[in-house]
């Protein structure tokens, strides 16, 4: 009886053990992937670029210019062949997705003010911090008040209104739903000033330095900035997240019925409503986030397959509004097809 019981209590401690073991390792995972993409971002062009030794450059205007890996036996990188002083924004950053290799930047780490691009902040927080996507979130008044007279942009759904979470966060990213933000912020914190602190803690976790966030959805406010430097950090990390992806690149989302709209919404990324009148020699823009204030001018994160490579362009500064030519997707459209360009010359 003795025999058996060792045998029972060793059994427990292996389990134990095992138990242990993985939750250790799912917590280094979680760990590296927080931190990865900016050691890539800070480390791998040292070994591997010859324009930079890593991001952390000077922002010197004077000093932009373009730059890519150098050709190996494997691969010819393309080159782009428009200078950063024909671009219409004043801000830019554009990454090759493979292997986080800068292609061109201008003005990275300048402060910026980031419109709507703080949600994609904002879906990435809240995403991380629901442990169901289906659940049910209840939109209080609170989550409109002042939004229409700010003239923040809303996806749609009315005060009272019971839409699951994953709707919400595709209210975010497409129409750029103030509301659904402040919706989210609420059922995961509480107040938006709580849920907040939980972007900047992420800005600081993803190694984001030059970031402050005051808000979830945006609206200007003197001490709410980033560099896109910082925000194709951000969205590199974010896009590993299958979820996250999948709500980057679409054009439009059906939502169920709802206790408010019995025949449900269908909500229409602002990125593909532009992009109807454009395209892009040799790829296509596959997803993005829009952004716009008086003082942010005209933002945009997209994400484009050029060829067989897939990359990261954030753009912010264009001047502009709603109603003028949308210049930062006239750069956008621009640095991708002269990749392509590049490429057809090799």
């Amino acid at each position: 009886m003795v025999r058996k019981a060792k045998k029972k209590k060793s059994g427990i401690s292996r389990v134990v053990t095992l138990s242990l073991l993985v939750i250790l390792i799912v917590f280094v995972y979680k760990a590296d992937l927080s931190s990865g993409i900016l050691t890539l971002f800070e480390e791998k062009y040292d070994a591997k670029t010859t324009s930079y030794s890593s991001l952390g450059l000077s922002t010197n205007a004077n000093e932009d210019r373009t730059g890519s890996i150098p050709p190996s036996k494997e691969k010819t990188d393309p080159v782009v062949i428009i200078s950063p002083d024909k671009l219409k924004s004043s801000n830019a950053i554009l990454v090759r997705i493979e292997d986080y290799s800068i292609q061109l930047q201008k003005n990275s780490e300048e402060k910026i003010y980031p419109a709507s691009l703080t949600k994609m902040m904002t879906a990435l927080v809240a995403m991380e911090n629901l442990p169901d996507l289906r659940e049910k979130v209840r939109l209080n008044h609170s989550a409109f008040q002042g939004m229409y007279e700010a003239d923040a942009s809303m996806a749609g759904f009315q005060p009272g209104e019971q839409v699951r979470a994953i709707d919400l966060l595709y209210g975010v990213m497409l129409p750029s739903g103030a509301e659904c933000c402040i919706g989210l912020a609420e059922k995961i914190s509480g107040s938006e000033q709580d849920f907040v602190a939980l972007m900047n803690q992420k800005a600081a976790d993803l190694g984001m330095r030059n970031t402050h966030f005051e808000n979830a959805t945006g609206l200007h406010h003197k001490n709410h900035y980033t560099t896109v430097k910082d925000l194709a950090i951000l969205l590199s990390y974010a896009l590993q997240n299958d979820t996250y992806r999948e709500i980057f690149a679409s054009s439009r989302h059906s939502i169920p019925p709802t206790n408010k709209h019995p025949n449900g919404i269908t909500l229409y990324s602002t990125i593909f409503e532009e992009l109807s009148q454009q395209n892009i020699r040799g790829g296509e823009i596959t997803g993005g986030k829009t952004g716009y204030t008086n003082e942010a001018g005209l933002c945009l994160a997209s994400l484009a397959k050029v060829g067989k490579e897939e990359y990261m362009l954030i753009t912010a500064g264009a001047k502009g509004d709603h109603y003028s030519e949308q210049y930062n997707f006239t750069d956008a459209v621009a640095l991708y097809s002269s990749l392509y360009n590049s490429l057809g010359k090799e």
